[in-house]
């Protein structure tokens, strides 16, 4: 099913929703000609990705502040701050999903400079859709073949670094025990998936058996209090019925 919605900057955004199919990855595409930028989406979109846009790169940082992407598409030439600019800013920020540029400049120095600033690829317009949506696969491919090597973490008003161990909620430091935020980590390395109670009992707590216990929903729960809003309603840590828990972000 595919469905459109409106981000707060008052972008279009791309969703593909499939009850039997794990979330799919999330791409940011910052193009400021519109007519392009329907095209990317709606081809990315088609290809199974979900997908927001913004037109610059101030709108464009915003997005990427408050939630996790795992592939960008980024004209070079943008208003303002330009695409060299925007990446140069995310690699400083510390976010490492990859970054594909467009532009239509396509001398050397161009691209040497952008993947020097940190982009993973370039590719200069005019291009063949196809050929975009392969180097986003395979840009997918190795981010994919590669270990969790993420550390800090952004959702709603909560910010994580698992390698500190800090947890922020609306900026103010969350005190969590040990097995609280080993459950956080947990999720957050699986974040998209559905998990079991099961799997959480014996990759959380360590058990090798199936235990008739509700220990997992009790610090489920927990997690619930110290990081949603509405904790009877949560929007992140959600219930897939029959099934376990699911951390949408």
């Amino acid at each position: 099913m595919r469905n459109a919605t409106t981000t707060a900057e008052g972008q279009v955004g791309w969703t593909t929703t499939d009850a039997t199919s794990r979330v799919a990855p999330i791409v940011l595409v910052v193009e400021d000609e519109p007519d392009m930028q329907f095209l990317l989406a709606e081809n990315l979109e088609i290809a199974g990705y979900a997908v927001r846009t913004a037109l610059d790169a101030e709108g464009a940082l915003a997005q990427v502040l408050r939630r996790t992407f795992d592939l960008m598409i980024v004209d070079v030439m943008l208003p303002r701050m330009s695409g060299l600019e925007f990446c140069r800013e995310l690699r400083a920020r510390g976010v490492r999903a990859p970054i594909i540029l467009l532009t239509a400049r396509s001398e050397e120095p161009d691209r040497v400079l952008g993947l020097d600033l940190g982009a993973d690829d370039y590719v200069t317009k005019p291009f063949s859709v196809r050929e975009l949506l392969a180097r986003v696969r395979a840009q997918m491919r190795r981010t994919m073949a590669q270990p969790e090597s993420r550390h800090e973490f952004a959702f709603g008003d909560v910010r994580v670094n698992t390698r500190t161990r800090l947890v922020l909620w609306r900026g103010r430091r969350v005190d969590m025990s040990n097995r609280e935020f080993e459950l956080l980590r947990y999720f957050l390395m699986h974040r998209g998936e559905v998990v079991s109670r099961e799997q959480l009992l014996r990759d959380v707590w360590g058990y090798d058996q199936t235990v008739v216990t509700r220990t997992v929903d009790n610090f489920v729960a927990k997690l619930r209090q110290h990081l949603e809003s509405r904790p009877h309603d949560p929007r992140f840590l959600v219930t897939v019925h029959g099934s376990g828990y699911q951390l949408v972000v």
